[in-house]
């Protein structure tokens, strides 16, 4: 049996450590860090309640930040303890477009060679992974990585990344790996998507929502939810609050064993915040206007995300599979808490494919467009994106009513008969009618390109008709 490989470069760093006249800081930091861990320990007690302190998440930070090896140099406080063993490496690399998932390789020295390759991990469907280390020499073999893209059949659809070391990644990694991008949206959707990194060896995820009532750090904030997701393989949560409620919130995930027992502790809090106060733009929709794409990437992915490629901040009020009548029963308690100044209406495609009659789709459109005029709300309708038989089949499961063609014809005249409207659909349709296969995965859902020709096509009409910015 291989031997269990330790870090062992403490001598190394010992010595620079007192030729520097460093030791006694480092034994100094070493204190706090312990007197961090006995923080974290006290705060934890609090998190057992109904509330949980933020100071415990800022605590995990700090100690993360001092424990953590990075680049192959151990923390500090390895120096003047026992030396950290490598029981697994988190890799993590950037989103390829239109990936559905990863192949991940590990070689010996700097060599893509198959005689060089370890080990190769397949179907990947987040942009990281947490990789079993016990039997590699992480620190003495000069392992090395890269990923490469692949489509839902799992073909290549992009070349390797270039190899890096492996011990340049996140050692010993003790909690789940958020990879929501609220940070970077204009707006939190309404329903917002929670998404991580899968957590080696765990049989399920506990999530925590919460709300910052006060920004203030050393008061508890309020626990608005907990939920189970009890598939090991998930990696995403779909929220089915609405949080209009102006303020501050956070979430946070960990991991959990068969027994519901945690084996890791809370991920970082990831925060999000939301407003109600001077909106110009929302959008009412279905899951084409929630996000995300390429079957396995959430809607809290910016690449999936319409809204992303519109230039200019628009509210992402969409729910994942909505129906035109399910946007009308929810008009009133998800659009009006924001008073938009316009409302960008885009739903139908749920309806013709499951068999509903234009007739009915115009019904329940007409209704929203009266709920807009009323509230002095302009409605801006959305033509209805097209589908593709042959790949919501092979790739979904599922088989469009047979007429769905005229029932969106019949949609989108009306749609072009309002006072304010956007055209998509001819960019993403092919010769025969189809969402056009260059575009979609699953035959349903646009991927990044189509979703950056309904984001650009309609934010080039508010801004060119509305001189919004």
């Amino acid at each position: 049996m291989m031997k269990r490989v330790y870090c062992a470069w403490s001598c190394l760093l010992i010595c620079v450590c007192i030729e520097s006249g460093f030791l006694q800081d480092a034994q100094a930091q070493d204190t706090e860090v312990k007197s961090t861990v006995q923080t974290e320990s006290a705060v934890r007690l609090k998190s057992t309640t109904v509330q949980a302190y933020k100071v415990k998440l800022k605590s995990n930070e700090v100690l993360s930040g001092a424990a953590r090896i990075s680049a192959g140099t151990l923390a500090i406080n390895s120096l003047v303890s026992e030396p950290q063993m490598i029981d697994k490496v988190r890799i993590t690399w950037n989103s390829i477009a239109d990936a559905v998932m990863y192949q991940l390789v590990i070689t010996k020295g700097k060599s893509p060679l198959k005689n060089h390759i370890l080990t190769t991990k397949d179907e990947i469907y987040t942009n990281g992974y947490e990789l079993d280390t016990a039997v590699f020499n992480v620190a003495g073999d000069d392992l090395y990585w890269q990923v490469r893209a692949m489509d839902v059949n799992g073909i290549p659809i992009s070349q390797f990344t270039e190899l890096q070391p492996l011990v340049m990644q996140e050692i010993n990694p003790t909690a789940p790996k958020v990879t929501t991008q609220f940070d970077k949206m204009a707006y939190t959707p309404l329903y917002p998507v929670y998404s991580w990194i899968p957590y080696l060896k765990a049989s399920e995820y506990e999530i925590q929502v919460f709300f910052d009532d006060d920004d203030n750090p050393k008061t508890p904030d309020q626990l608005l939810e907990t939920d189970l997701v009890t598939d090991p393989k998930k990696y995403d949560y779909y929220d089915d609050t609405a949080y209009a409620k102006p303020g501050t919130y956070w979430w946070r995930v960990r991991a959990e064993n068969a027994a519901s027992q945690p084996i890791s502790d809370w991920s970082e809090a990831s925060y999000f915040t939301v407003t109600n106060t001077n909106i110009k733009v929302a959008a009412l929709g279905d899951s084409i206007t929630h996000g995300g794409g390429a079957v396995s990437n959430p809607p809290g992915y910016i690449m999936y995300d319409w809204e992303t490629y519109a230039g200019l901040p628009i509210l992402n009020l969409g729910f994942s599979g909505n129906t035109v009548e399910s946007m009308l029963a929810r008009f009133d308690a998800d659009v009006l808490p924001f008073k938009p100044h316009f409302l960008v209406i885009m739903g139908g495609v749920n309806n013709i494919r499951e068999g509903d009659s234009s007739d009915q789709v115009i019904q329940a459109l007409s209704q929203i467009r009266d709920k807009c005029l009323v509230n002095k709300i302009t409605p801006v309708f959305v033509t209805v994106t097209p589908i593709n038989p042959r790949l919501m089949a092979s790739v979904a499961g599922l088989n469009p009513t047979a007429g769905w063609e005229y029932q969106q014809l019949q949609i989108n005249d009306w749609v072009r008969q309002q006072s304010a409207y956007v055209d998509v659909t001819p960019r993403l349709t092919d010769w025969r009618g189809w969402l056009s296969e260059s575009l979609t995965t699953d035959g349903l859902h646009p991927d990044m390109e189509g979703k950056k020709i309904i984001g650009q096509t309609i934010g080039d009409y508010l801004k060119n008709t509305f001189q919004l910015t």
